[in-house]
């Protein structure tokens, strides 16, 4: 094997060999004898390589020229337009999508090309692309020198007519999907590099796979003040990009959202919250146990911010979750059953996590119920404290009616060191009162009144005047009368 072809084994090109050979050739009469056929080879090879890229992600407007290979996602029509001069024949366009595993881009077809795009290719094929970048009105877009069909590559992009939320895959454009709204933001406005001034808003939208944040742009981020929470929408020719780790759906000038009369469930899945780890930013599910009073707080600009922690309990376990800004003021409470959408999970007091929740975060009010098993509504958040000798079935249910979880009931069993003095009444309705003196040791999860205190097992509430701080890890002692400790000591 000569220089010639040793080269271009290691090339990735659809040049033939017979033109790259004669390219070559070109390149040493072209040099006058300065390069021998290797060097020119080499030569050739590199003009070759130059504008290839690893996937349409590493596509910019300042490149020269770009190729790559992706999928077709979708095709326009050929459109007719009058150029300047007077002389001068209508020009032709088309446009189409492409994708590949690392994003999506629009492609530009022009004049004869267009037609020949129109009459030959499909959605689903893929493409060898060469092309030279520039800036679009949607990002970059790429004005096709040459495209082939190549059918023996593969590139792992699903094309589909709809989608629902799980078939959601980066690179994806031309998207229909219908969902019910969740939650909408508010619209905010930024400066572009240009000077000039954008805006862009999102609505989360959930069906029965899962849910999506939905980000308009410019004057399609007018449409979230449009809907309300429960209606369904459709979006049409939306876009899947990444951010943060996360899909997200985008809707520039091209697509639309609009209400549609269909029904649409949305089965809401949180994260155990056994499972969270720092650094994770996620959804969780899950009954609200308390609620913190609102505090405000003066930032390093000089504005004022607020904040109200809760604490939220699934059947793994629970922890507290900061609402910040306009958060804080949502009418949420003990009892509630909600989810928390792309929460922030951080290192939180003594050495435990906790949740943020920021303005990437939508909260959820859910039925009563859909965050816990069917017929078990404590599941394992169910707890025994084998310490005292006390069984408890204290599940999520205990939360329903906005009370404070109690540590035991009317059928606790004495516990060892402890008194057990019961009374019963001789009414008419034969009611039977229960009292225990016992001792509990817990940190404040709660430190209004009553004072909630938790042990990582099971909550006590109790009543006390004592001045207690929130993380603050106590033991009581008192009377424990249904469900509630009267503390005599506090330590």
């Amino acid at each position: 094997m000569g220089a010639i072809e040793e080269t271009y084994e290691d090339l990735d090109t659809d040049v033939s060999l017979e033109e790259f050979r004669e390219a070559v050739e070109a390149k040493v009469e072209q040099m006058g004898g300065l390069a021998d056929e290797e060097t020119a080879a080499m030569l050739i090879a590199h003009e070759l390589d130059d504008g290839e890229v690893g996937g349409i992600a590493d596509v910019e407007p300042e490149m020269d020229e770009a190729k790559f290979v992706a999928k077709v996602t979708s095709l326009g029509d050929v459109r007719t337009f009058e150029r300047d001069g007077e002389d001068e024949e209508d020009g032709r366009v088309l446009n189409a999508d492409v994708a590949d595993e690392t994003g999506s881009i629009r492609i530009t077809f022009w004049d004869q090309q267009a037609v020949n795009a129109a009459e030959e290719l499909d959605v689903g094929q893929v493409l060898r692309i060469k092309g030279r970048p520039q800036e679009g009105y949607d990002g970059v877009e790429v004005s096709v020198d040459k495209a082939e069909v190549d059918e023996d590559e593969e590139v792992d992009v699903q094309v589909q007519d709809t989608y629902r939320v799980e078939d959601l895959s980066m690179g994806v454009s031309d998207v229909s999907l219908v969902g019910t709204v969740l939650g909408t933001d508010e619209i905010r406005t930024f400066d572009r590099d240009d000077g000039s001034e954008g805006k862009v808003s999102n609505v989360l939208l959930g069906d029965e796979t899962g849910r999506v944040r939905v980000t308009l742009w410019d004057e399609k981020a007018d449409l979230s003040e449009e809907f309300e929470v429960d209606e369904t929408v459709e979006v049409v020719d939306g876009y899947v990009r990444e951010r943060d780790g996360s899909l997200e759906l985008h809707v520039g000038n091209r697509g639309t959202v609009e209400r549609v009369d269909e029904d649409v469930e949305f089965v809401p899945a949180g994260t155990p919250i056994e499972t969270l780890e720092i650094g994770d930013t996620t959804d969780i599910a899950g009954v609200v146990r308390s609620v913190d009073e609102k505090r405000t707080f003066d930032r390093d600009d000089g504005s004022e911010g607020q904040v109200r922690n809760v604490r939220l309990q699934d059947e793994t376990g629970d922890l507290r979750v900061a609402m910040w800004g306009e958060k804080a003021d949502l009418d949420i409470g003990p009892g509630d059953e909600v989810l928390f959408t792309d929460v922030e999970i951080q290192d939180g007091w003594q050495d435990d996590i906790e949740a943020s929740a920021g303005w990437q975060t939508t909260v959820i009010e859910l039925e009563d119920g859909a965050t816990t098993a069917e017929g078990d509504a404590g599941g394992s958040a169910t707890s025994q404290s084998a310490s005292r000798g006390q069984t408890q079935s204290q599940g999520l249910d205990a939360f329903e009616d906005g009370e404070s979880p109690s540590s035991s009931d009317a059928d606790a069993t004495e516990s060892p060191g402890s008194e057990t003095k019961t009374a019963a009444a001789a009414g008419a309705g034969g009611e039977t009162e229960t009292t225990e003196v016992t001792e509990f040791t817990g940190v404040v999860v709660q430190a209004g009144s009553p004072v909630i205190l938790d042990d990582g097992e099971e909550t006590m509430s109790v009543d006390t005047d004592a001045d207690v701080t929130l993380g603050e890890e106590i033991t009581v002692s008192g009377t424990l009368q249904d469900g509630r400790l009267d503390a005599d000591e506090v330590r």
